[in-house]
């Protein structure tokens, strides 16, 4: 099988991702089990301040966050995207939220994926599926 579409970048922070074949897998596993196809996916892994900026300049607000999903699908019923990640959200949470950083860094990776499948987070009754659809997610990986 060749290697599936689905590519790992960092910008002006030292990050790699570890495992990166098992995460492509589990990432396609969701998006197929959710019906959809993956056209193209890419995971960029930044500092805060690269993601304020994107966050400043494409969305408009003024804050920090621990992930920003751009959705470029064209075609229905398959996903195309990038999704900017802070690395450095991600190890404050992971404190914050005492579970270890890996853990925090998958459940937002999953989070960006499942918005692309079309689940918002706005408002209490999606944030409540969007944290069920994490969960079920994180608990297929297999590894």
């Amino acid at each position: 099988m060749s290697q599936l579409p689905i590519h790992f970048f960092s910008e002006d922070v030292p990050f790699t991702l570890k495992q990166k074949l098992k995460v492509r897998n589990w990432i396609h596993r969701t998006i197929t089990s959710e019906g959809y196809k993956l056209g193209e996916l890419s995971f960029i892994f930044a500092s805060d301040e690269y993601v304020l900026n994107i966050n400043r300049e494409y969305l408009k607000h003024d804050t920090y966050t621990d992930i920003i999903t751009f959705d470029n699908s064209e075609e229905e019923n398959r996903i195309t995207g990038d999704i900017f990640i802070s690395i450095e959200r991600i190890r404050e949470n992971s404190a914050k939220f005492k579970v270890n950083e890996t853990d925090e860094l998958h459940r937002v990776m999953i989070h960006g994926t499942l918005h692309l499948l079309g689940y918002p987070d706005k408002g209490k009754e999606a944030k409540s599926i969007m944290t069920g659809k994490e969960n079920h997610y994180l608990a297929l990986r297999d590894f």
